[in-house]
């Protein structure tokens, strides 16, 4: 235990010092983010308090969208044949699988709370339960991570991988999408929380699905 543990450790460090060397993945996806939120400011002329609160929430998740696509798209795409060669002789599939999971949910999560800094302070900010709504942040995290990394891992087997990615991840991801923006918009309204323990637990219950499918089918991928 102790010693999958140290390899689970191991193999985010490794995820993180890619990163730090490849900065400009990470500049990049912030730029993108505040490129997002000027255009949608200048598209909308959305000044404080003018865009109702669903466009407000539903611009924010699409935004979120395509930066959790763009950024973990290259999980296995960057990785040679050799590469993942070296690390079947290191580590089991299940430990890269996590550990990939793992980093790419603190990065969206990053990535997530950033987001919401720069579009709340340029387009306003109308939520009245931030506690959920940071919940939510997370929820989303996780969810989009998780799914986008096993969807990743299933394109780089094949051409034209990016293609395939965003073609295999809509069906999943598209219920996931729906159910945060519901659960998101609750914390708009100022709404009971316990009105929302529906949607906690259906976003809990996708995102333990996806984590359990990544652990299962993942070590048939990557034999192949």
């Amino acid at each position: 235990m102790a010693e999958s543990v140290r390899q689970l450790g191991a193999l985010m460090r490794k995820e993180f010092l890619l990163e730090w060397r490849q900065r400009y993945a990470l500049n990049g996806m912030l730029l993108y983010i505040v490129g997002a939120v000027v255009v949608c400011y200048l598209s909308f002329n959305a000044r404080r308090g003018q865009l109702t609160p669903i466009v407000w929430n539903t611009l924010f998740w699409i935004i979120q969208l395509f930066t959790a696509i763009n950024a973990i798209a290259k999980s296995f795409v960057q990785e040679r044949a050799g590469r993942q060669l070296y690390y079947y002789t290191l580590a089991s599939p299940q430990q890269i699988i996590l550990s990939k999971i793992l980093y790419n949910i603190l990065l969206m999560l990053v990535l997530a709370l950033l987001g919401f800094v720069v579009y709340a302070f340029v387009m306003g900010n109308p939520v009245n339960d931030m506690w959920l709504y940071v919940v939510t942040l997370l929820l989303g995290s996780v969810g989009f991570a998780s799914s986008l990394t096993l969807v990743s891992g299933i394109a780089s087997k094949a051409e034209n991988s990016a293609t395939l990615m965003a073609v295999l991840s809509f069906p999943i991801i598209l219920p996931l999408l729906l159910m945060l923006i519901k659960l998101s918009k609750n914390a708009i309204d100022g709404l009971d929380r316990s009105t929302s323990w529906d949607e906690v637990g259906i976003v809990l219950a996708v995102d333990a699905i996806v984590v359990t499918l990544s652990w299962l089918l993942f070590p048939f991928l990557w034999r192949s």
